[in-house]
């Protein structure tokens, strides 16, 4: 129900409910979501993409609303979440990762989708889950439910002549660089993603379903390119680093323009990164390498001997929202010592909204409410955006979207969040 009709006592019943479902009703759910984001793949073959995944994480979690106004139910909004052990601030936790939102086109700007946050947020919490995160199809919708732009990610891309590694770029001769199809060395794959995942804000341990969707190669991940490789680089040590990437085969007047589009590549060590930029430098008839999702500090950059000819893209990726505003305060590391009163607004989880004490160190934090007057009011939907690390609070100030009582304050809480590495997720949900 929406808020008005919430306030409103004599107010029409909205004619939708909203309420758990199952794996039954999915194929309802899924389509949906895909009227509502346009894709192009009618619904058999949406469903062929999406439930292997969700049948095996469950759908227990899966919420519908639905309209019985004409006798006949119809399922006209969905949300769903799938449950991640996310890397934040303080080290692995249970997240929420948001997933499968929509809204049937004719039933928009009545309620259903912030019905659907509101009741989904309530779950969360109840499961004493501290946290939400999602990528947004459009930014301009999860602010008012509490979500905050929290990472920014890179794309870029790098021309056969301009492909080549500063002479001090450090190398490993001991490290060797091996070509296979990626379920060959799968077990390679998950061993460097998981060291790599423990201590990366923004990264989740990816089970067994969620490789089995990054590896899928099938002619819609293609996309009209090759198959997919994966190029794993190792030592004594085992591996310490892979790339998964594609190949397309191009050809121009003045000779070959292949291209090499690579979909994930990671290391443990920076002698790993070079081994695999130089891998996929060196590929023969490829003339422009194309890196479709890389963190803000990725070594890459710094690497080239010619930076700027590598121009990154920045785009966002996950939004963060607080659901236990309290606890995620409370659990997080401090970069320096921080003590102010913050007063909270918080429409869709209203146990987060008040004023209360923060004091912060490189431990943690205490969080309690407080009486007195407030150093900075602000949204929950801030404090999600700066809880990684990368995004200071200072935009929103100078925006005046944000209010500094104590001066000081703002300048003060942002060093005290702030991280020096990058967030990243890089797997779209």
């Amino acid at each position: 129900m929406s808020e008005n009709q919430k306030a409103d006592p004599a107010a029409p019943a909205p004619g939708w409910s909203v309420r758990h479902s199952d794996a039954n009703e999915f194929p309802r759910a899924a389509r949906v979501f895909g009227q509502a984001l346009l894709f192009s793949d009618d619904v058999d073959t949406m469903l062929g993409l999406m439930r292997p995944l969700h049948d095996a994480l469950g759908h227990e979690r899966l919420l519908v609303a639905v309209d019985d106004g004409e006798g006949e139910e119809e399922v006209i909004g969905t949300a769903n979440h799938f449950p991640f052990e996310m890397t934040m601030p303080g080290g692995p936790v249970p997240v929420a990762g948001v997933t499968g939102v929509g809204v049937w086109p004719t039933h928009r700007r009545r309620g259903v989708l912030s019905s659907l946050m509101r009741r989904q947020l309530a779950d969360i919490h109840a499961d004493g889950v501290r946290y939400a995160a999602l990528w947004a199809s459009e930014g301009s919708i999860y602010e008012r439910f509490g979500y905050g732009s929290a990472c920014t990610e890179l794309s870029t891309s790098v021309n056969r002549p301009h492909a080549t590694l500063r002479a001090d770029a450090p190398r490993d001769p001991a490290l060797r660089v091996v070509l296979r199809e990626p379920e060959r060395v799968r077990a390679d794959l998950e061993r460097v993603h998981a060291a790599v995942a423990a201590t990366q804000v923004g990264q989740f341990r990816r089970t067994g379903p969620w490789w089995d969707r990054s590896l899928r190669d099938d002619a819609a991940q293609r996309g009209g390119r090759g198959p997919l490789v994966a190029a794993v680089v190792g030592g004594q040590d085992g591996p310490v680093g892979y790339a998964l990437y594609r190949t397309r085969n191009r050809w121009a007047d003045d000779g070959a323009q292949g291209e090499a589009h690579v979909q994930e590549i990671t290391a443990t060590t920076p002698a790993a990164w070079t081994a695999l930029f130089e891998h996929l430098f060196s590929r023969d008839l490829v003339a422009r390498t194309v890196f479709d999702s890389l963190p803000a500090d990725c070594p890459l950059h710094h690497l080239l001997t010619d930076r700027g000819r590598a121009v990154a893209q920045h785009h966002p990726s996950l939004w963060v929202r607080l659901v236990d505003m309290v606890g995620a305060l409370s659990e997080r590391p401090y970069a320096a010592p921080f003590e102010a009163v913050l007063e909270v607004t918080d429409r869709y989880a209203p146990w987060n909204a008040g004023r209360w004490r923060l004091k912060a160190g490189a431990e943690g934090a205490r969080v309690e409410p407080a009486d007195g007057a407030p150093d900075l009011s602000l949204d929950v939907h801030h404090l999600g955006a700066a809880h990684l690390g990368q995004a200071p609070l200072t935009g929103y100030l100078h925006a005046g979207l944000i209010t500094e009582h104590t001066p000081g304050t703002v300048d003060a809480l942002d060093t005290a969040l702030h991280r020096f590495d990058a967030p990243f997720c890089g797997v779209v949900f």
